[in-house]
């Protein structure tokens, strides 16, 4: 198969070593990686301008409506929006260009119905080595791809977490010292409502030091919507989350395994998931990345990233090559691969389609 659209990365992304309080860890961040913060908002602006037609929304409506969701993280949990105005002062961007980027998907009303992500994890029964493992494909918006990083932190108040981020955004796709391993997935509900941006809620997850604490970090009142949240923990412990505005599901990995896309499983969540019709392809790759996942008993590092390079269904396979799409808010491509070895401690990280790029390991140092 020939395979277009896709960047070379011959080094691996840049690993950012952060410490202190919230706002500190937010400075580092920004200090450290100016341009991408930087580069993030202009691109986001730039989105917004070419599907104004589609949006009708501009950068500063987009700010306004931030405005609104803002006192809700504020009130539950400043410690983050902390976060958010470090990553402003430390890269030198307005706060609120910095919390727009943050709250891109619930100001759009989740225009951005990309069908992005594919997660999926073993615990020790379903690997060569008795470790726990978790994939994923980070699908988004290609001109976002220059901007990955690697954050190691080390806050004052929770566990240490590695963990991958782009531009301005808060970090949630990751894992912690306490053994606590996330992946969001975006799911589409028709219950949206002003609150809680769902970033700040993930973020919140990399706090967690128990799985049930992880669950209610999901669950807080008020959220705005809601992710599938992949959680694993380092005992082999697997779930989906499956949240909206108002609803959930726990889905239990009993048989040693699960995956997910961008489509609600929960026979009660589908009730209220907003235009099924748009998401065959995450069907799609769910049930191609659960076959390839059932294939062997005996997972390994190599297999996940195996699995992660899979085309079928080009271009809107496991491997997502989707950038051609006339519509600005249908483009889009897998922007990174991880494979998180959980009971090592180890994340291996591909920059961009993982089907070109290499990986590089990165450790969470203790």
């Amino acid at each position: 198969m020939k395979i277009e659209n896709t960047t070379p990365h011959s080094a691996p992304p840049p690993l950012i070593q952060v410490s202190g309080t919230h706002r500190e860890i937010g400075y580092q961040i920004g200090e450290a990686c100016a341009a991408q913060v930087q580069h993030s908002i202009e691109n986001a602006q730039a989105l917004l301008k070419k599907a104004y037609d589609k949006l009708e929304l501009t950068w500063n409506g987009a700010q306004i409506q931030t405005r609104k969701y803002m006192p809700f993280a504020q009130e539950r949990y400043p410690q983050y929006v902390e976060e958010l105005m470090g990553i402003a002062e430390g890269a030198s961007v307005a706060f609120y260009d910095v919390a727009t980027i943050n709250a891109m998907e619930a100001v759009t009303v989740d225009a951005l119905h990309l069908t992005k992500c594919t997660s999926f994890a073993v615990n020790e029964s379903f690997t060569a080595d008795g470790h726990v493992l978790i994939g994923h494909n980070e699908d988004w918006v290609p001109e976002d791809e220059a901007d990955v990083f690697v954050i190691h932190a080390t806050p004052d108040d929770e566990p240490p977490f590695l963990a991958m981020t782009y531009g301005g955004l808060l970090p949630n796709i990751g894992f912690n010292a306490a053994g606590i391993a996330q992946c969001c997935d975006s799911v589409y509900p028709s219950d949206c409502r002003i609150g809680l941006p769902r970033l700040i809620v993930s973020r919140a997850v990399l706090g967690a030091q128990t799985p049930a604490e992880a669950i209610r970090h999901m669950l807080v009142p008020q959220r705005a919507a809601g992710y599938n949240h992949l959680l694993a923990h380092q005992s082999g412990e697997l779930y989906n989350v499956e949240v909206s505005a108002r609803s959930f599901a726990i889905l239990y990995a009993e048989d040693g395994y699960v995956g997910h896309t961008n489509h609600y499983l929960d026979f009660n969540m589908q009730a209220i998931e907003d235009e099924p019709d748009e998401l065959v392809s995450s069907r799609v790759r769910y049930f191609r990345a659960l076959r390839l996942l059932k294939n062997t008993t005996k997972h390994t590092i190599k297999s996940f990233q195996t699995i992660q390079r899979d085309h079928l269904n080009y271009p809107d396979s496991i491997c997502s090559h989707a950038i051609d799409y006339p519509d600005p808010l249908d483009r889009e491509k897998t922007i990174n691969a991880l494979v998180i070895d959980l009971t090592a401690g180890v994340m291996h990280l591909a920059w961009g389609n993982p089907c070109q790029n290499p990986y590089h390991t990165y450790h969470l140092d203790l």
